[in-house]
């Protein structure tokens, strides 16, 4: 399979007034749509995270209701990339009041390569600089260089002299 989400991206407005975005793709299954992602798709985001290798805390911090609450509350902030009704992408935003966070990107293996991290990550970027946001940071985990690539080339920089400290409530958390 090969995508070419190089092209251009494609504003469009629904009937019903909202605002999607659009990659004008190649391939015989047509483009993929950049939208939020609900509550009742939170499903296809855990099986997006696990196909991608990403570590999921199902009793923790990625508890459904958890991220139901944080998708109603901040439906902007979660964003998929959808090939019809297929999670091919996700990346969720937050914002702490001063810093933007790129937070849980995550491709399909079988459409990394191709820009769909990219265009996730820039969609996330102007979510977070309309809020006023304009330092942008993300955390990635020592055992992930590809991440580290990505965000590199995406003109993150890393900070060396920044060592992150966590306090659990419990060890899953």
């Amino acid at each position: 399979m090969h995508i070419n989400v190089s092209a251009k991206l494609i504003k469009a407005r629904t009937d019903e007034g909202r605002v999607i975005e659009m990659i004008d793709r190649l391939g015989p299954a047509g483009s993929i749509e950049i939208r939020p992602i609900s509550a009742g798709q939170i499903q296809a985001l855990l099986s997006l995270w696990k196909d991608a290798g990403l570590p999921c805390r199902p009793t923790g911090r990625d508890r459904i209701e958890h991220i139901a609450r944080e998708m109603e509350e901040e439906p902007r902030l979660w964003l998929g990339a959808w090939e019809g009704e297929r999670l091919v992408g996700a990346v969720f935003a937050s914002d702490d009041g001063r810093k933007g966070w790129i937070n849980r990107l995550a491709v399909h293996p079988e459409y990394r390569s191709q820009g769909l991290a990219r265009v996730l990550v820039e969609r996330a970027e102007e979510v977070l600089r309309r809020r006023g946001r304009e330092v942008l940071a993300v955390l990635i985990e020592d055992d992930n260089p590809t991440s580290m690539d990505v965000f590199t080339h995406l003109g993150y920089v890393r900070e060396e002299h920044i060592i992150y400290y966590t306090k659990r409530d419990r060890p899953e958390a």
